[in-house]
């Protein structure tokens, strides 16, 4: 049944069933028909939901009911392609995608999919024991859905857990200067120089596995950052920019390992002018695949289970930040644009106790009586380390090496262990 004879409604309509139930219709926007997507059991309800209607368009709240009939799949798909994502980047997302995010909103639309099945999918992750990657593939989804509803596609991003794409990833390792070198021998001669790169200049495995000939300015004592190649989990190598702007740098290399340099461009680096600096022993680029295989084997070897080669890039700018380095200087040799990274750096190395900072003074030229039983290194350029020891005990006293006992700022890390 219709509205009476004479009384014709301002905007919409409604309509009664055979069943007794009422249903409202209107012509939106678009210039079409669309109908209320439940019938309600008074005409006075389905009026409110007309008047609710009509108030949207007033204040240009309208939306079209059937925008948000999407599938989630085909929009995060096309989500990630029409971004210019870096290679690693979305490989990580197409991952998470499809293993996290797929099995639960695969088959749903962009408006099927609620705050309450948001939380509850996160729950699932967690208990699961995946803290870390669900906070990745939450932020994942979130950025998604933050899209739709910028496009008018749902009407609010239902993702709106508070801290729910924070990760708390467990503290990264740092190595002592002695396990470094005993990690670098334990490689074997060929990967010498890139374990000892790693740590003392910081660089990224990607911003290794791409260095040449020419970034290596022995006179200087420099090593010049101008690519990266990432592999994929699929093998392949994908040559590039640095992960920043800040990655393009200029990175001074320690005194003590130069020798170490010289003679792996001499015995190992391609004989190009422009060769790679590490390749395999059949001459193919350095593989992160083949080369986890031998980490492996010398951290367990070097009794340090769970130490990732990464964690030298970590172990490097902590003691960058020991030193005292400026914030200016840690995000230089870091490659970072954002002051985040460095401040977590000097905040660490800021909370040491007080023999720590007894040490620091002793290798800034104090005195070395307060370095009790500590050991230090010094910037000869011999292969070996030249230690010097305090001993504790009747007739024992401190033992210098030989060399200067000095260490540098950040410019050469000279440093203690």
């Amino acid at each position: 049944m219709g509205n009476k004879k004479g009384k014709r409604r301002r905007f919409g309509a409604v309509r009664q069933y055979r069943s007794g139930r009422w249903t409202a219709s209107y012509l939106g926007l678009d210039g079409l028909t669309h109908r209320a997507p439940d019938t309600f059991a008074t005409k006075r309800d389905a009026e409110v939901w007309l008047s609710q209607v009509e108030a949207d368009l007033t204040r240009g709240d309208w939306r079209d009911p059937d925008a948000g009939a999407v599938n989630f799949m085909a929009y995060a798909e096309a989500w990630i392609s029409e971004r210019d994502l870096r290679p690693t980047t979305e490989e990580l997302y197409r991952r998470l995608l499809r293993i996290h995010l797929e099995p639960t909103f695969g088959a749903w639309s962009l408006d099927e999919i609620s705050a309450p099945r948001v939380r509850a999918w996160r729950a699932g992750l967690l208990e699961e024991g995946k803290r870390v990657t669900a906070a990745k593939a939450y932020r994942l989804l979130s950025a998604i859905l933050a899209t739709a509803a910028d496009d008018e596609l749902i009407r609010r991003n239902p993702c709106r857990i508070r801290g729910g794409g924070k990760e708390s990833s467990p503290e990264r390792g740092t190595a002592t200067i002695e396990q470094v070198y005993e990690l670098a021998e334990l490689v074997g001669p060929r990967r010498r120089a890139l374990v000892l790169l790693a740590a003392f200049t910081t660089l990224r495995p990607e911003e290794l596995a791409e260095l040449r000939r020419p970034d290596i300015d022995l006179e200087a004592g420099t090593v010049r950052v101008r690519m990266a190649a990432p592999e994929l989990t699929t093998g392949r190598r994908v040559v590039g920019d640095p992960k920043s702007d800040a990655g393009k740098r200029t990175v001074t290399i320690p005194a003590v390992i130069l020798s170490d340099i010289r003679r792996h461009l001499e015995w190992f680096a391609e004989r190009e002018p422009d060769g790679l600096l590490f390749v395999g022993e059949k001459g193919g680029a350095f593989r992160r695949s083949t080369f986890g295989l031998i980490w492996r084997k010398a951290r367990d070897k070097a009794r340090l289970p769970g130490f990732r080669f990464y964690d030298l890039r970590h172990t490097g700018n902590t003691l960058a930040a020991a030193t005292g380095a400026s914030l200016k200087e840690l995000m230089a040799r870091m490659g970072h644009a954002s002051v985040r990274a460095a401040l977590i750096y000097q905040h660490a190395t800021s909370e040491r106790g007080p023999q720590d900072r007894g040490r620091d003074r002793c290798r800034r030229g104090g005195d070395p009586q307060q370095a009790e039983g500590r050991r230090f290194w010094h910037g000869s350029g011999t292969r070996r380390l030249n230690w010097s020891v305090q001993q504790k005990g009747p007739g024992r006293g401190f033992i210098p090496g030989p060399g200067p006992f000095s260490v540098e700022r950040v410019t050469r890390i000279e440093l203690a262990l």
